[in-house]
């Protein structure tokens, strides 16, 4: 580990997107290695609008692992940490920087301690997949900074065991993640059906319902409806294993009608499942039903689907569009009945802006302006305040280095995150 006086800071920084299942993952058979009952499908969300970055940095100079999440240190004692740290350091491979008088054997990863700084784009533990994003990254980068050899499938199978859907955001486009069979959890990893450009007519519009920390946290939701539902065990052994194969087969053959209606039926059947727990667990809320019924009417009046709808485990809507027309006016409708609380219509959307553009909204006039949708029986009706803000994004890439030091999180002299 030679190097002036050991005083040298070693930094990798990454940049890994969220992911929104299609086909949900609900309930682990085995707690500790984060193995699922079914398998699961998700769209990757394009980084640039939801993303966590994250830097990692190695010192010899640093007397303990530690961690910052958007700006506060954090304990790095749980066990999801853990697991994550440990796998990656088992893997390390030796490293050399000749410029920088850095060599680190193999052997000497284990001895070395880290400091890790990751930053979420959009809330954290609101049911917009945030820990998805942040292990996906966490191992990613940990992957890249320790010269780790193993492939994408390899390292979903560690992303796991920090996040069950963090193994789905170490790819981009369309993504499986294969529950496995083995007891060991060796097989239970992640594989891309399609990457981002096999289907990039999709629009997605998220709903940010609520940006508050959910009442039920996933794990512990999870478990009591493993412990308590006679619904899962059905789903888990029944349903899935079909809607797999079809929802497989709807995004191979582009056909959005099959794409939309198991989206529809899968997230419908997984907040049933949570109904179902005992005592149940209400993710969603009265804005999250009035937009389902929105979606469902229109799709009615049209004869075909136009939108697809997901919610995970919380109340924000996952809006998938057939194509940009129809997602400009999707969004008409949302703006119709959940108009901005204030005047300011940019920041009421954020992500891909010019989708305001296309459905002719380049002011608060012209939102107030939009005539009622026909389909609905109830036109009068607005709900302002009821959305916090709107994304508009599409499919996206997955996990990237970052090679600009300038958007390091951590100081390279201090090996502090910046401004800390």
């Amino acid at each position: 580990m030679a190097a002036s006086e050991g005083q040298w800071v070693l930094m990798a920084t990454g940049r890994s997107p969220t992911n929104i299942a299609v086909i949900k993952y609900w309930g682990k058979r085995d707690e500790a290695l984060i193995l699922p009952v079914n398998d699961s499908i998700s769209v990757t969300l394009d980084p640039g609008h939801l993303s966590a970055t994250t830097t990692v940095a190695v010192s010899p100079s640093f007397p303990s692992d530690r961690m910052w999440l958007n700006g506060k240190e954090i304990s790095l004692s749980g066990g999801r940490f853990q697991s994550c740290l440990r796998e990656i350091r088992k893997r390390a491979c030796e490293f050399e920087d000749e410029k920088k008088g850095i060599k680190i054997k193999k052997e000497d990863w284990e001895k070395l301690h880290v400091h890790i700084a990751s930053y979420n784009n959009f809330p954290t533990a609101a049911g917009l997949a945030s820990s998805a994003a942040g292990f996906a990254c966490l191992v990613f980068t940990l992957g890249k900074l320790m010269n780790v050899k193993e492939d994408y499938g390899e390292l979903s199978s560690i992303a796991r065991q920090g996040s069950g859907s963090a193994c789905r955001s170490l790819y981009g486009g369309f993504v499986k993640w294969c529950m496995g069979k083995k007891d060991d959890g060796s097989d239970s990893l992640a594989v891309q059906l399609a990457d981002e450009t096999h289907w990039n007519d999709l629009v997605i519009i998220i709903a940010v319902v609520s940006s508050k920390q959910k009442e039920t946290s996933s794990t512990s939701g999870m478990r009591d409806t493993v412990e308590t539902s006679p619904l899962l065990q059905y789903r888990a052994q029944t349903v899935v294993p079909s809607r797999v194969l079809k929802m497989e087969e709807a995004i191979k053959n582009q056909d959005f009608e099959s794409f939309a209606k198991l989206t529809c039926a899968d997230s419908n059947q997984f907040h049933a499942v949570c109904l179902d727990t005992s005592p149940p667990i209400f993710y969603m809320n009265d804005t999250s039903h009035r937009i389902i019924s929105l979606v469902e009417k229109w799709n009615q009046s049209e004869g075909t689907p136009q939108v697809a709808y997901t919610f995970d485990a919380g109340p924000n809507a996952v809006l998938i569009a057939r194509n940009r027309k129809t997602a400009a006016v999707l969004l008409q409708k949302l703006l119709y009945y959940f108009p901005p609380q204030d005047k300011d219509l940019s920041s009421y959307l954020v992500g891909d802006k010019s989708i305001l553009g296309d459905a002719g909204l380049h002011s608060i006039e012209d939102v107030e302006a939009l005539p009622a949708p026909p389909e609905m029986k109830i036109q009068d009706q607005k709900f302002k305040g009821d959305v916090s803000y709107f994304i508009c994004s599409r499919l996206g890439t997955g996990p990237k280095v970052v090679a600009d030091e300038n958007q390091a999180l951590i100081d390279s002299v201090t090996g502090l995150p910046k401004g800390v």
